[in-house]
């Protein structure tokens, strides 16, 4: 079963990492603008924001096994649409495809309905270790993919490992049994959908349109009229599609906050490295890297992260998330410091990279532990989506603010200036710096293991441990 979920994980992060550093070969296969292609990012980051908290939601109430393989036939739908030679195909079919977000709320939420007290912790690791690995990887699958093949080779490949975790979930995925007979808030499902739609749309084309523009300020006041109107029907209702009372309690807030920062570092170190690496040597300081090579700048991050996974739960259970999330954000701070300011060298570039590894390893797991084990077991799949939406959205605020202040430093010739990566790095600096600062508001070590909390003994051998 743990198998089964941490392929799903893999080939979600794979599905996200594959399409960014392709971009300029789809723009070049399809005779598109620079514009219509960044919608492939854009249009996938919005539909798995909406869908990650809704798909976690359903998997509470309706059995988190059957939301989890509708959600990857619904990728498999968007995959195979992906790979007709189409500008209007490609974006349909990522804004399709993410419905792959709901499949990180619903493992967590397997994995603590199935797997033993003790092994929770470690297999919450092996997801988010998952996570990690997959975006390493898809950067080198990516560039091995578009300098010898067509960019729709990324989709053809992503179909049949789609289908084989799907059947995979189907054969060996326990049926959960603890479901609640509640309906549906689909009031609240369309208000939260419409303004986290809006704020995330707002967020990523802020840079092209203006920070002052009419759209800039229609898209914020249309976010936050839908926010509060889904947070005003969200207090009223007795039972929420998301249940804000919970998310007002400070293990949840505070999480989810610590969450965001990470997500501001994480995204613009992942992004920043092969785009650094790949500027011409003319400029200075580049590598001139082609998009297989600077895949390859990422292979430690990719190793460190896998190290990470193998440990991270016994680590957890011996000195507790909070203390674990602590060491991951310093080793990332030590990461953001060489990139800002001491990245001449390649060795630099891969060291940092490692770092980045290791502490984004460490802070994805701790996060989903801290989350998982300060909620009831019918709030996992909501909390761990939200949880997720909110590293998804700091992340596309720390991409943004690193483009901006990349463009703003760009010289005559197009090319980026040194103190414009700078400036970049810098942001995500100052995210996990912030990130640290906030660790002493985070819930502090569990007495019992995680999730084990008002658990029946164990019957028999294999069986799973139910609330």
């Amino acid at each position: 079963m743990l198998a089964v979920l941490a392929a799903a994980a893999l080939t979600f992060s794979l599905m996200q990492s594959l399409v960014i550093p392709a971009l300029p070969a789809i723009q070049r296969a399809l005779d598109a603008s620079p514009e219509q292609t960044s919608w492939t990012v854009t249009g996938f980051l919005l539909s798995s924001a909406v869908a990650t908290p809704i798909a976690g939601r359903l998997g509470d109430l309706y059995g988190k096994r059957r939301v989890l393989v509708v959600v990857l036939a619904i990728v498999i739908a968007g995959t195979l649409l992906c790979v007709i030679p189409s500008t209007e195909a490609l974006v349909t079919g990522r804004v399709i495809q993410g419905a792959a977000g709901g499949i990180l709320p619903l493992a967590y939420a397997i994995v603590r309905d199935e797997v033993s007290p003790g092994r929770i912790s470690g297999g919450i690791a092996l997801l988010a270790t998952m996570l990690g690995v997959g975006g390493g990887v898809g950067v080198i699958a990516a560039g091995v993919i578009v300098e010898n093949l067509s960019y729709t080779w990324m989709f053809w490949l992503q179909v049949p490992a789609f289908v084989a975790v799907a059947y995979g979930v189907h054969r060996w995925v326990p049926d959960s049994g603890d479901v609640s007979p509640v309906r549906i808030d689909w009031l609240g499902a369309g208000l939260v959908s419409v303004g986290l739609v809006a704020l995330l749309l707002t967020i990523t084309q802020v840079r092209s349109w203006g920070a002052g523009s009419p759209q800039t300020l229609a898209g914020s006041a249309l976010a936050l009229v839908f926010l509060g109107a889904w947070l005003r029907t969200a207090l009223r209702r007795p039972e929420p599609l998301l249940d804000v009372r919970m998310m007002r309690r400070r293990p949840i807030w505070s999480t989810n906050t610590v969450a965001f920062m990470v997500g501001v570092a994480q995204f613009a170190g992942f992004i920043l490295i092969p785009q650094y690496v790949q500027e011409p040597e003319a400029t200075g300081y580049g590598f001139g890297a082609s998009p297989l090579d600077s895949g390859v700048f990422l292979l430690p991050m990719t190793f460190g992260v896998l190290l990470i996974g193998l440990v991270a739960g016994r680590l957890e259970r011996r000195f507790g998330a909070r203390a674990l999330l602590t060491a991951g954000n310093l080793v990332n701070v030590a990461c953001f410091v060489l990139l800002t300011f001491f990245r001449g060298g390649a060795l630099e570039v891969y060291t940092a990279s490692a770092l980045l590894g290791v502490g984004t390893g460490i802070a994805m797991a701790a996060l989903a532990t801290l989350i998982v084990s300060n909620v009831g077991q019918q709030e996992t799949g909501a909390a761990a989506g939200v949880n997720n939406v909110a590293r998804m959205l700091g992340g596309a605020v720390g991409a943004q603010i690193s483009a901006a202040l990349l463009a703003a430093g760009a010289v005559a010739s197009g090319l980026h200036d040194a103190h414009g990566y700078t400036l970049a790095f810098a942001v995500g600096l100052v995210g996990i710096v912030v990130a640290t600062l906030l660790g002493p508001l985070l819930p502090g070590r569990l007495e019992e293991p995680t999730g084990s909390a008002a658990l029946p003994p164990r019957t028999a051998p294999g069986l799973a441990y139910r609330r």
